[in-house]
């Protein structure tokens, strides 16, 4: 049960960070962005770890958790939050959903399990294709800058090196962490990327055109919202994830993500949906299913032997 909800928190919420993203972008420099949210969020969750008694300050499990922070959310994460200045919240959730490919390629210690099952290798390379449907006609009719756009141009290239560096960053926070503290781990790894959010924003010099007056609410507002959500729940929920479950099946979030965030501009910015975007929200479940059928067998190989016997309930660990 705790391993279907926070699956479910990172599916819905992190789909959500999209919009909020792009309304904190909006008024606020990118990289005071990243340093607001995850420096508050890394205060507030080792805060938590201190209140609980837990040990918090162990180098032997600061430094992997500083390292995989860094990657993760200092690299990946502040990509994203930066290439929203300059492409739309839909083609940089397209190219961040190749995250599960990558996912594969860099797990060298399942690349044998990986490269063998059929169902993975194909449920990766449908959900892929389902973006693309999804977002097909959004490209073609987009009314952000032009594709040819130097900066544009360069902001595809930090998303696709922010996507690697995620990959990375999960990969070795799931074998060099496993067995330390998830909320520790969490906390670690969000402070260090709010530190290091600093000396970057002042070397971008975001400050000498950013005035505090200026923002709205509504930018505030959405600050807290990754904060709470996007960061505490969200992030706690994905790094848990990462330490029972497979790399490859965590990885999925970046398939449904985008999902969540065109339904998001359905429903409050009354956007459209055409068939062939509703093809590709289809074809993206049906990946989701592949996936995650491909590890639920592997993990349970009864099941090949007695396809009607019921399975059991899924647990965590």
């Amino acid at each position: 049960m705790m391993v279907m909800v926070a699956f479910a928190i990172v599916y819905l919420v992190w789909g959500s960070t999209y919009f909020f993203i792009r309304l904190s972008v909006a008024h606020i420099p990118p990289m005071l962005v990243g340093c607001l949210r995850f420096l508050l969020a890394g205060v507030l969750m080792l805060g938590w770890c201190l209140l609980t008694k837990e040990k918090v300050f162990v180098w032997k499990v600061m430094r992997p958790a500083i390292v995989s922070g860094l990657l993760l959310l200092f690299f990946g994460n502040g990509a994203l939050i930066w290439s929203e200045q300059y492409v739309t919240s839909s083609l940089a959730a397209i190219l961040l959903a190749g995250g599960p490919i990558w996912f594969v390629v860099l797990d060298r210690g399942k690349w044998k399990e990986n490269f063998r099952s059929r169902p993975t290798i194909i449920g990766l390379l449908v959900g892929l294709v389902g973006v693309v449907l999804l977002f097909g006609e959004r490209l073609l009719h987009s009314e952000g800058p032009v594709v040819g756009h130097n900066w544009q141009v360069i902001a595809l290239v930090v998303l696709l090196l922010g996507s690697i560096s995620w990959a990375a960053g999960s990969l070795y926070s799931k074998y060099r962490t496993a067995g330390n503290s998830n909320s520790v781990n969490a906390g670690w790894q969000m402070l260090a990327a709010g530190v290091a959010f600093i000396p970057a924003s002042l070397i971008s010099g975001e400050w000498s055109h950013f005035h505090l007056q200026e923002v709205p609410v509504s930018s505030w507002l959405a600050i807290g919202y990754l904060v709470t959500m996007g960061s505490l729940a969200g992030y706690s929920a994905f790094v848990w994830l990462l330490q029972v479950r497979s790399a490859t099946q965590v990885s999925t979030h970046a398939y449904v993500n985008p999902v969540v965030a065109v339904l998001l501009g359905v429903f409050f910015l009354d956007e459209k949906m055409s068939p062939l975007q509703l093809l590709g929200l289809f074809v993206i479940l049906v990946s989701v299913l592949l996936i995650n059928l491909a590890k639920y067998r592997a993990s349970h190989p009864g099941i090949k032997k007695n396809p009607l016997r019921a399975p059991g309930p899924l647990k965590a660990g």
